[in-house]
Formats: structure tokens, C-alpha cells, sequence
């Protein structure tokens, strides 16, 4: 573990050549709100805007030194990664091959493209992630190339470790519990390790539910594919740990392993871009996501949270306020059966209440000759408003179905 501690500090003494330390942010707003002594450790902040260019780098960096020859470093990725390891192929003068799925956005594309320059290019490959790193490990054995895996890798877990090591240093101390996003666990493995090696402190570890991959390997007692992946967390929805670092987590207990609700992670999301100026990633915003459910163990305590990026597409902000609001419960979409008789939508209209609008009107069913079905979205500013607006649909015998958490439903019809 000492071996690993030197390593790490070396780690970051490199990356000083690419990037200052990350801040380490007192944020006051949460601490209020949680009564504790929260820290952002803030590496939305990197050049590439999240923590993946430590790993590329170092990774790249080791390679280097005892293969000054290598001329090809290969990736699959269709984000973080991607621009780390184009980041680092410019920095170190090398020639990156990156992978990317067909679907990947423009934007994303365009982005790792600007960080690599002349010194990578980009093969759009495959509808989907497997397909494009099948095709970079097999580019890989042909061309002689160095795959440079996004985290279960040694030296890119030693350069995520770096996080630990700039924190510590920050903080002056030992924090008493510090909360980690997990994917495909190199930044989890790397900064525990350090910080265990250098005295007593918490960890609490955060997964999207639609990809917890370290509390399935937990309850298998090794590494399992996930059948099914919400890739809405797109930084950490990772179908199957790395076998890496899942033999530096396997001791994690699984009570210790947080679930974070992807419609909740929205809310987090918006509450930091409002309250705070904040943008963070789905992935980035998963560590203080967890803060709620860990209200009554961290009061009084001092926590830091790694905000884990910050790549953020604006054009995704409707979808993540949709998704907000109907988890906070101030929208809801309901199929509303309404007589067809001369009035009948005016009675309607006048149920809501001062608070309430209309989002979504939409007939389902134009051809009925006595009831039509009628699609509505209803925006409120409390999510109590509900509860007073069908009880008064109710008393006028007004008949209606509730499809907002009906996932059929609602994803066919909205």
C-alpha cells in the first residue's frame, strides 16, 4: 500500500504539467441544508472537465516510460474518456486512435476532436459502446496499438488516485467520510486505497439505479453483467465492474453502496445550476445526490463529495427538468375520459386551480360519439395541488388514469 501511496503522490506531481490542483470547495448551501461541513471536490473543473484525463494521462505516462517507442494509443469511448486520453495524446506528442459509437453527438465528437487536434483521430464505429470496442481491441492486436482502458487498469487507477491525494492536501485533514461516484469503479478503487493508507475515514459510494454494477458484484462475490442499463447516467452506467477495481472494493460493505434514482439526480442537478451556478453531468451529480439519504449519519461531520464532470449537453436540459418535476411531483400526465357534450372542457378548466398549467392537450381518441380520450400534462408550483385537483375531478365524477410513473405508458404517449 506504501508503493501505491508514493505512486499516487508521483501521479500527481506529473499532472502538474497538464493542470493545477481541482479546487476543494466549502459549499455553504449544502452545509446548511445538511448541518454538516460539506466539500466539493470539484473536478468539473479539469481541463476536459472531468476526472478521466488523470488516468489517461498517467497510464499514457508509464506506458511511455518503458516503451518510449509507442506510437499508437487506442480507446472506445463516446465521452469523458475520449477527450482525456485526445487531451493526453497532444500533451505527450503521441498518435490516439479513438472509437466512437455512430450515435455519439456531434458535440461530443467535436469536442474530443478540438483537445487531440492533428494527434488523434476519430473512427465512428458500431451503433452502440460494445460494438466500438470490440472494433478498437481488435484495431489494437492488428496495428500493435496500447488499449487504454477507461478504468480497469492499474495505472489509471493510480492516476485517479491523485483526487485523494490533491484533497487531503486541501483539507489540511482527514475527512470523515468521503462520497464517491462509481461506473466502472477506477476512481473509487484509487482514491480509497490512498486514503485508507494514510489513516481512518468513511466512504460512502453512489450508483445510478439503472447501473449498479458494484452492488451486483458485491452480492455475487465477483464481478457480474448487468442484464439491463439505464444509460441515462451516461459517465457511470456501466453494465460490469472492472475486475480490477472490483478486487479493491470487494470488502465495501453493500450497505455502504447508495442508489440514486435517476429522475432524483435531475432534480440535484438543477438544484446546483440554480442555487449554485453549478453544471454537472448526470454522473457528476451523483455524489451529492446521495447527501439526503446520508442526512442523519453526516450531521455535524465533515464530508466531501467528488463532483465527478461537468460535460454537460444543454440541448438535454428539457428532458432533465421533465424528469425533475415529475419526481418532485409537480408534473403529472393523466388520461382524462371527457364527456363529448357542449361545456364539458370548461368544467374541466375550471377545477384547476391559480397554481396550475396546462402542459400537454391532446386528444386520443377524435372519433368517440359519447366520451373522447384526452391526454393532459399539468404543471404546478406544489406538488399538494395534485391532491386538491382530482379530488375535485372526483367529486364531479370525472373519470381518469394517473400514467406519470407508468413507464409504457407514459414513454409511448409522452
Amino acid at each position: 500500500m506504501t508503493d501505491f501511496s508514493q505512486s499516487a503522490r508521483s501521479a500527481t506531481e506529473a499532472l502538474r504539467a497538464l493542470f493545477d490542483p481541482t479546487p476543494l470547495q466549502r459549499n455553504d448551501h449544502l452545509s446548511r441544508r445538511f448541518q454538516a461541513d460539506i466539500w466539493l471536490k470539484r473536478e468539473d473543473l479539469t481541463p476536459v472537465r472531468s476526472y478521466k484525463l488523470r488516468g489517461a494521462f498517467n497510464a499514457m505516462r508509464k506506458v511511455l516510460a518503458q516503451r518510449p517507442g509507442q506510437a499508437i494509443f487506442v480507446c472506445a469511448s463516446a465521452g469523458n474518456h475520449a477527450q482525456g486520453v485526445a487531451f493526453a495524446c497532444r500533451h505527450f506528442g503521441v498518435h490516439g486512435v479513438i472509437y466512437m459509437p455512430v450515435t455519439t453527438p456531434k458535440q461530443k465528437i467535436d469536442k474530443t476532436r478540438t483537445f487531440g487536434g492533428d494527434h488523434v483521430e476519430i473512427r465512428l464505429t458500431g451503433d452502440y459502446f460494445d460494438q466500438s470496442l470490440a472494433a478498437a481491441q481488435a484495431f489494437c492486436a492488428q496495428s500493435g496499438g496500447h488499449f487504454l482502458s477507461p478504468f480497469d487498469d492499474a495505472d489509471v487507477i493510480e492516476g485517479q488516485a491523485s483526487v485523494a491525494v490533491e484533497l487531503l492536501e486541501q483539507l489540511g485533514q482527514m475527512p470523515d467520510l468521503v462520497v464517491l461516484p462509481v461506473g466502472g469503479g477506477g476512481l473509487a478503487s484509487g482514491v480509497r486505497q490512498y486514503l485508507s493508507a494514510q489513516g481512518g475515514t468513511d466512504f460512502r459510494f453512489v450508483e445510478p439505479s439503472g447501473g449498479i454494477s458494484l452492488r451486483a458484484a458485491l452480492e455475487a462475490g465477483a464481478p457480474v453483467t448487468l442484464p439491463k442499463v439505464d444509460s441515462f447516467v451516461d459517465g457511470a452506467a456501466v453494465a460490469r465492474i472492472g475486475t480490477q477495481t472490483f478486487a479493491h472494493l470487494a470488502d465495501v460493505a453493500p450497505a455502504h453502496v447508495l442508489s440514486a434514482p435517476e429522475d432524483r439526480i435531475c432534480v440535484t442537478m438543477l438544484d446546483m445550476l440554480n442555487v449554485e451556478g453549478i453544471v454537472l453531468e448526470p454522473a457528476g451529480a451523483l455524489a451529492v445526490d446521495a447527501l439526503p439519504d446520508l442526512a442523519a449519519e453526516i450531521r455535524g461531520k465533515t464530508v466531501v463529495c467528488v463532483t465527478s464532470g461537468g460535460n454537460f449537453d444543454f440541448e438535454r436540459l428539457p428532458e432533465v427538468k421533465e424528469r425533475a418535476m415529475r419526481y418532485s411531483g409537480l408534473k403529472k400526465y393523466f388520461i382524462l375520459r371527457l364527456p363529448q357534450r357542449p361545456g364539458a372542457l370548461r368544467d374541466f378548466l375550471e377545477m384547476l386551480g391559480p397554481q396550475d398549467d396546462i402542459a400537454r392537450f391532446e386528444y386520443l381518441k377524435k372519433s368517440a360519439r359519447n366520451f373522447g380520450t384526452v391526454l393532459i400534462g399539468i404543471e404546478t408550483v406544489e406538488a399538494e395541488n395534485f391532491a386538491r385537483l382530482f379530488a375535485r375531478m372526483e367529486e364531479a365524477g370525472f373519470v381518469y388514469r394517473d400514467i406519470t410513473l407508468d413507464e409504457t405508458l407514459s414513454g409511448f404517449l409522452v
